[in-house]
């Protein structure tokens, strides 16, 4: 949901997707290259995530997590992470992401595939990692989903809000694809739309964070960003400031709920993994 990512020509896109300067979380801002203590932070960070799951793969056989990341303070809205992306083992052994990012001032999204180090190379608000590893049977869905480059675009959405609708279609934000993705591999004979991934969503009893955004913070934020809007929103929720959203906390805490993975693995900076 809300974080940044440094627009670098680094960012290896998946083959559909435009060399553009990419966000989904803060406003642009001017293109500047990361400093070398943030990217031998970012790096390591990177590494120690990669050992983590490296090992995780060499003692239970995981081959997806969901995995997360601290781009932005979201201690205001009670929120720890920011951002989240399906990260997965190559055939050849090596950890990829696929997530959905915001192209710097436009108000539409893509999706990228990414090594760890990009994924992390973001200007982070805390260098600290989160993922969560799905059942064997979620996996064994997921798996062959994330490296099919049609599959894996089935329920991508190009209009983008910051704070999408949790249950609409008029716009897509990134945490939000990949918990729709995650239902079309669950349900890959009967999902083939945005509605049909929600009504799945709901039936597993997920729940959408709720922020509380008054109508001066939103008419100010629709006004200088074009990667935020807000008249998805039931008029009735909007109007008492009740923004329902998908966030990283609300999937990460839903999911060991629904049975669908086990409880977060956090690692930061200066742990072991």
């Amino acid at each position: 949901m809300l974080y940044r990512l440094w627009p670098a020509g680094a960012a290896i896109a998946l083959g559909w997707l435009c060399a553009l300067p990419a966000h989904a979380g803060h406003p642009c801002k001017p293109a500047q290259p990361p400093t070398a203590q943030a990217i031998s932070r970012s790096m390591a960070l990177a590494q120690r995530t990669a050992q983590a799951l490296e090992a995780e793969h060499q003692r239970h056989g995981t081959q997806v997590v969901l995995l997360g990341r601290a781009g932005q303070d979201l201690s205001a809205y009670g929120l720890h992470y920011s951002h989240l992306g399906w990260a997965y083992r190559s055939p050849a052994g090596l950890w990829r992401v696929v997530h959905k990012l915001n192209q710097c001032g436009t108000a539409v999204g893509q999706l990228y595939r990414q090594g760890l180090g990009e994924f992390f190379l973001d200007d982070l608000w805390r260098y600290e990692a989160v993922w969560a590893v799905p059942t064997p049977a979620v996996q064994q869905q997921l798996w062959p989903l994330l490296q099919d480059k049609r599959r894996v675009t089935l329920l991508q959405h190009r209009p983008y809000s910051l704070v999408s609708y949790v249950w609409g279609q008029r716009y897509q934000q990134s945490n939000q694809w990949a918990i729709e993705t995650l239902a079309a591999a669950m349900e890959p004979h009967s999902i083939r739309n945005r509605d049909q991934a929600q009504a799945w969503l709901q039936f597993q009893g997920y729940r959408p964070s709720s922020l509380q955004i008054s109508a001066w913070r939103r008419l100010g934020a629709r006004a200088a960003s074009a990667h935020i809007a807000f008249d998805d929103h039931p008029q009735r929720q909007r109007l008492a400031g009740r923004i329902e959203t998908v966030t990283a906390d609300s999937v990460l805490a839903w999911l060991p709920r629904a049975q669908l993975a086990s409880a977060p693995v956090t690692l930061s900076e200066g742990e072991s993994p």
